[in-house]
């Protein structure tokens, strides 16, 4: 496993329909309504590219919005540029599975065809089966958007491509100090999530959606990505969440704030306001203390739990 090798499920396509294609002619790509050559166009600074090129999204697609045009153009310069050759992706073939490939080639352009702005791959002969891959590697292959990246699931991936299926389970210890904290925190956001309708937070706001679905999880922002961006019901608030397994330290408020300005300033419509949220298992006096003084942030505790029962 290369040590600067990246990771990326990649969708071939709404619903996967561009699959078979993309396999049997060895490519992955992108289009987005953008429709001419980006050869010249693709600066090393993502955040250089989508100030460019929102206003000729929004202007492709009316009726879009400054988060759907941001999603959309990171998305489109990550698989242009952002990808490295030597990188794997991981693309759904529709049918259950996914083709692994090696990025082979630098960006090409193919006007006039589906998903235009492409890269060669060479495919691994094996698929490999949604249904043998781990709990976390399946909630982070099953993420909304086109690209994804996963590379923190890497050495999962490289046992698959070495042939080598990966255990499913983590097994809890009685010499683990809190196993159900253990098990679960590493699954916390993708939690969240999948259940984001029956909490609290899911009353008022909605997970940012784009085609029908899901897409403020790990929306991207010039200084990190934002763990979850849902939007209030009526439209007219956004609400970037922040998630920190743990105790909470009065730090979150500076990083959560630069996120919400980012918010304000690249993506929220003139009619819309931004709103804060941080989730933690606990927070201490500081963090109190800063949130006296930010009433647009709120915070709430979130509680696990993991039992066993004899059958």
């Amino acid at each position: 496993m290369s040590a600067s090798r990246s990771y990326y499920r990649i969708m071939l396509g709404a619903k996967s329909s561009a699959a078979q294609q993309c396999h049997e002619e060895k490519w992955f790509g992108g289009g987005w309504g953008i429709a001419h050559d980006l050869t010249s166009e693709l600066t090393e600074n993502w955040r250089e590219f989508n100030a460019k090129f929102i206003p000729v999204y929004l202007n492709n697609n009316p009726g879009k919005s400054k988060v759907a045009a941001g999603l959309a153009c990171g998305m489109l310069h990550t698989i242009c540029k952002g990808i490295q050759q030597g990188d794997i992706v991981l693309c759904p073939d529709g049918k259950g599975s996914y083709w692994a490939g090696t990025v082979v080639s630098d960006y090409f352009y193919t006007p006039g065809e589906k998903l235009p702005h492409r890269r060669h791959v060479e495919w691994f002969p094996k698929a490999i089966a949604r249904s043998e891959m781990s709990e976390a590697l399946r909630n982070s292959t099953g993420a909304i958007g086109t690209v994804s990246d996963i590379t923190k699931h890497a050495q999962e991936i490289e046992g698959f491509l070495a042939g080598n299926a990966s255990p499913k389970l983590i097994a809890t210890d009685e010499l683990v100090e809190d196993p159900s904290i253990f098990a679960l925190e590493s699954h916390l956001e993708d939690f969240l999530v999948e259940n984001w309708v029956s909490t609290e937070l899911g009353k008022n706001y909605d997970i940012f959606r784009e085609d029908g679905e899901a897409a403020g999880q790990q929306y991207p922002t010039d200084t990190g990505p934002i763990d979850i961006l849902a939007l209030r019901k009526d439209k007219k608030e956004l609400l970037v969440v922040e998630l920190k397994k743990g105790r909470a330290s009065d730090a979150v408020v500076g990083q959560i704030q630069r996120y919400m300005g980012y918010v304000l300033d690249e993506l929220a419509e003139p009619d819309q306001t931004v709103r804060g949220c941080i989730i933690a298992l606990e927070d201490d006096l500081r963090l109190r203390r800063a949130l006296r003084a930010a009433n647009n942030i709120d915070f709430y505790r979130y509680q696990v739990s993991f039992k066993l029962f004899k059958g």
